[in-house]
């Protein structure tokens, strides 16, 4: 897969949305192969500590892209992909069938906002199983509020999810 700089030349942008439509398109590529690779490991994860074993597949996932965007200057706050605390989750009854939609503002190294990359998790509260890919939805708002607000418009279930609670 060509590299994210290659990608931006090749589109003649470097916003957001392009930045989107590359993880998009490496997630595509990716998200079954480091599945199958360290399947035993996030098993094994997964009867130990339960949900947290997704949050160590998609730090295996998204590794290469924090490299990626640290080579031209910018990065995900927070890492992706997201603050769970923020997140919002809903599925199913039998919690077999659920998804969870986090965020990560890109930012340069100077500080400018490039906007959000939103990411959604597939995923079983009662075995380890990531029933499809993880999606991803590219904002060019970055305020917490306005975030919910466009991901409120796209989905009436997020809309009607509850945010993240301890």
């Amino acid at each position: 897969m060509q590299s994210l700089l290659e990608f931006f030349a090749e589109n003649k942008k470097d916003d957001i949305f392009t930045i989107g439509k590359y993880i998009e398109s490496y997630v595509t590529e990716n998200w079954q192969i480091i599945l199958e690779k360290h399947h035993d490991k996030l098993l094994r994860a997964f009867e130990r500590a339960g949900d947290m074993a997704y949050g160590a597949y998609l730090n295996f996932l998204f590794r290469p892209l924090h490299i990626q965007l640290k080579q031209i200057n910018l990065y995900p706050e927070p890492r992706f992909p997201g603050d769970f605390s923020i997140s919002r989750e809903w599925g199913n009854q039998n919690e077999t069938d659920q998804q969870r939609w986090m965020w990560s503002i890109i930012k340069s190294t100077k500080g400018n906002l490039l906007g959000t990359i939103v990411t959604i998790t597939f995923h079983d509260h009662n075995e380890f199983r990531i029933p499809q890919k993880p999606g991803i939805i590219a904002l060019s708002q970055t305020d917490k509020d306005a975030v919910v607000e466009a991901l409120s418009w796209r989905s009436v279930d997020f809309q009607k999810a509850r945010e993240f609670q301890v």
